[in-house]
């Protein structure tokens, strides 16, 4: 993104990356509307119960989830922010079709408004993830902006809104972190390069679900809990935030695995998260952070969306983690730690 200068706002980094390459120039201006709406949104969260009651319920959205307040006015401030920019369409987690905005636009917007809705009434981290795409519907094909793969994406990012509010972005050439100066109202860069390690010792899980997990996974998670006494040769610790763009940041400062696989359960099978405005958009970050992204078995920008709210499993971090799982999934280790053929040698050793 051109020059980066620890400290300089994020308005002079996108227009030093305008000047550097000027097919940007469209792109960043809708990145400058999402930030107007994340400081927004940053604004209400800040006053916590001062603002109101942000996790009442309310309808329904699009994937059957019941909306909280927070929801609504998050999709709302984002929906307004980019009314205002080149933006023809948009697919948000909130709304059940594609809205049109400014038909004709060069781009498209995939959006997760309010990630972590859960963790609203308690005072835990939240956050909103978008991925900017190319417009390409026809009448024919309206929903043609979000069925092609994930390498399609100009730019991605997502906002953390926690003790600090943070802004992680890529427009295809390494990703940033933006902090949130509050005094200012405006997000200042701090990590002008995050590079994911290789490997560590974190990986993240809902371990709740472990007895709908599929073989794979409990053969990972299994070996992993053998700890440096199993095949993985090291000790590990878990880690779950509920929070998707939380431990996303944590990867990225920290490395580790995250893992939302698909299950047993009814309407599990390809997990719980979206390709479109989660998978897509976190995997594009990771990727040019250093790290993997995988659903398992394909990697994840190479999946094309058939529907706006297509589900997918989503495995990301540190490239040697992933791989890991990803070994696990090709069947070379089809139940590691439990199975008497492999007893103590397990996938990585023998």
């Amino acid at each position: 993104m051109g020059s980066l200068e620890i400290g300089s706002r994020l308005d002079a980094c996108l227009a030093a990356a305008v000047a550097a390459d000027p097919t940007l120039s469209d792109v960043a201006k809708v990145i400058a509307a999402c930030a107007t709406a994340a400081i927004e949104v940053s604004t209400v969260i800040g006053r916590g119960a001062l603002a109101g009651d942000l996790a009442a319920q309310g309808a329904q959205n699009s994937d059957g989830d019941v909306q909280k307040f927070l929801d609504v006015l998050a999709h709302e401030r984002f929906t307004e922010a980019l009314r205002g920019a080149p933006v023809s369409e948009v697919a948000s987690e909130e709304s059940e079709g594609v809205m049109l905005l400014n038909p004709g636009a060069p781009l498209a917007v995939a959006i997760d408004p309010l990630d972590g809705s859960s963790n609203i009434g308690v005072n835990m981290a939240v956050g909103s993830i978008f991925g900017i795409w190319p417009t390409a519907s026809t009448p024919e094909n309206p929903l043609g902006s979000f069925t092609g793969p994930g390498t399609l994406q100009r730019a991605a990012g997502f906002v953390t809104y926690g003790p600090a509010t943070s802004l992680v972005l890529t427009l295809g050439h390494g990703t940033q972190t933006y902090t949130l100066d509050r005094a200012e109202g405006a997000f200042r860069l701090t990590h002008p390069r995050m590079e994911v390690v290789a490997a560590a010792k974190e990986y993240a899980i809902n371990a709740s679900n472990a007895r709908h997990w599929d073989t794979p996974v409990k053969a990972y998670i299994e070996d992993c809990l053998r700890g440096a006494e199993g095949p993985l040769d090291k000790d590990f610790n878990m880690r779950w935030l509920g929070s998707l763009v939380s431990d996303a940041q944590r990867v990225l400062l920290r490395g580790g695995v995250f893992l939302y696989p698909g299950d047993n359960r009814k309407g599990y099978a390809q997990g719980r998260l979206r390709l479109l405005y989660e998978a897509a958009p976190i995997a594009f970050l990771m990727e040019q952070a250093g790290a993997g992204a995988i659903d398992g078995e394909r990697r994840i920008l190479d999946i094309c969306a058939s529907a706006i709210h297509e589900r997918v499993p989503l495995i990301f971090g540190s490239a040697d983690e992933v791989a890991c799982v990803a070994k696990y999934y090709g069947g070379r280790n089809p139940a590691a730690g439990r199975s008497p053929l492999f007893g103590q040698r397990g996938l990585m050793r023998g």
